[in-house]
């Protein structure tokens, strides 16, 4: 069994994901912030893999990118700084990125390489659903990883049931069509989560985008089984000096 589905028959609801960039605030900072999520209340790590053009990244988390890219941060840096991770970490770990560096990297050896350090699972926003199914989905199933697909508002109910029948883990409910980061109508959120859990879906649902406080997280946690929370916690690293206080200070006020 997956880490992630042994996390979901433990907890079934409130679970709480938390993004941060690999390489931010500064190159070696990746394990020290995950040790810090997993001590303050983390229940799943969404490791934002940088790169120069993320379409689904709002401009806090694009700006934490490019500080992790100009700090020299690459995939094949995060393998070796994940290397023995699992020796301290473990809560699931999720790696999320975009096609390009990793088919640069080459897609099979990203994807042994993510298994052999630990990483359990992968959100790839711009693989499309045809390409996972004929050539990509087989071989990220070869080494045991978990794929999320992501689901917006506008997204039809056949194509919801066709990504969730894809996904293993869970799936990824964007609170709306925009990036990450924007403030969002929480009352048009819950209707359309209400709508997600009454068509008994496959995988458990977390919401993401515009989840800043414990207030939104309350309120996504009311009709899904988590939610997602990302520039409201790499704003919080921007200017920490100490990062294991600024995590659970961050945390502390959420869960």
């Amino acid at each position: 069994m997956s880490r992630i589905k042994d996390l979901f028959q433990k907890k079934s609801n409130r679970v709480l994901n938390v993004y941060c960039t690999a390489g931010y605030p500064k190159l070696n900072s990746t394990l020290e912030v995950l040790k810090a999520l997993q001590e303050n209340g983390a229940d799943l790590i969404e490791l934002g893999m940088p790169y120069s053009d993320p379409l689904a990244d709002g401009p806090v988390i694009q700006n934490s990118g490019l500080v992790a890219l100009a700090n020299a941060m690459t995939i094949e840096t995060l393998f070796a700084q994940l290397k023995d991770a699992r020796k301290e970490i473990n809560v699931p770990i999720i790696l999320m990125g975009y096609m390009n560096p990793v088919l640069q990297y080459g897609f099979e050896r990203f994807c042994k390489e993510a298994a052999d350090v630990g990483v359990d699972g992968l959100i790839l926003p711009d693989l499309p659903e045809y390409e996972f199914e004929t050539e990509y989905g087989a071989i990220i199933k070869q080494y045991g990883l978990d794929f999320i697909f992501l689901v917006t508002p506008e997204t039809s109910d056949e194509r919801i049931k066709k990504l969730d029948s894809l996904s293993t883990g869970f799936l990824y409910a964007v609170s709306s069509s925009s990036t990450t980061g924007s403030d969002k109508n929480m009352t048009d959120v819950n209707a359309y989560l209400q709508k997600l859990k009454a068509m008994q879906l496959k995988n458990p649902v977390l919401v993401g985008f515009g989840i800043k406080d414990k207030q939104t997280f309350d309120a996504a946690c009311a009709n899904a089984n988590g939610a997602i929370i990302g520039t409201a916690y790499i704003k919080a690293l921007e200017n920490a000096t100490d990062v294991s206080e600024t995590t659970k200070k961050f945390l502390k006020a959420i869960v």
